[in-house]
């Protein structure tokens, strides 16, 4: 038997965000919580105040986080020039078969949050990403349930939160922040699956290999 040196680092994990007015900011601040809970090495990221730095950690990260408030049915035009300037990378597949996930808030109930996860999740896969969803059964749906309820929106693709239009962001409600906690917790337990089912592929193809020390 090979001896095995796995590289049992924490899941770099970036949670990529765009907040307006606050709300988003403060889920994004909830799902690098719960990432870190779980092991993870997390950095927050603002996408519309991006520095060199920035992208190197997204270039270098196991596991991608986007996060942008619902405007008009769709991300914030913020985020999408964020996106937009990822064509490159896109193109030469730099952040190909990392694991992603999302989040976003709109000050309706529904507020077509799901046309802003889809989009998220179309622009994972664009980049050849492997998409994580919430992972949580529907919150609030009967008489003996409570809105207190993580997922309390019945969100399955990503989180989705909603906060009134003039509450400010400490009035994120809690189970929101909840849920999109339990989702950093989620992509962190499963950038690590990844990671440790990448070596066992490996250790079965390439003994040698597999057994040389983690850099």
């Amino acid at each position: 038997m090979p001896d095995n040196h796995f590289d049992d680092s924490a899941p770099r994990v970036a949670v990529a965000y765009h907040s307006g007015f606050g709300h988003t900011e403060t889920l994004a601040h909830a799902v690098t919580t719960g990432a870190r809970d779980a092991g993870a090495d997390v950095t927050l990221i603002a996408v519309d105040a991006m520095s060199g730095a920035d992208w190197d950690t997204l270039d270098t990260a196991d596991a991608i986080v986007f996060g942008t408030p619902t405007y008009m049915g769709n991300v914030s035009a913020a985020f999408q020039a964020f996106a937009e300037k990822t064509g490159r990378r896109c193109q030469e597949g730099t952040w190909s078969d990392k694991i992603a996930a999302g989040f976003t808030n709109s000050g309706g109930k529904s507020g077509d949050k799901l046309q802003t996860l889809t989009s998220l999740a179309v622009f994972a896969a664009q980049h050849h990403m492997h998409w994580v969803n919430l992972g949580l059964v529907a919150g609030w749906n009967s008489s003996a349930s409570s809105p207190d309820d993580l997922n309390r929106l019945a969100f399955f693709l990503g989180a989705g939160a909603q906060t009134d239009v003039d509450a400010g962001p400490d009035r994120v409600h809690g189970s929101d922040a909840r849920t999109c906690a339990h989702l950093g917790t989620r992509v962190a337990l499963v950038t690590r699956q990844l990671k440790a089912g990448r070596h066992a592929m490996t250790a079965a193809s390439d003994p040698a290999a597999a057994s040389a020390p983690a850099h």
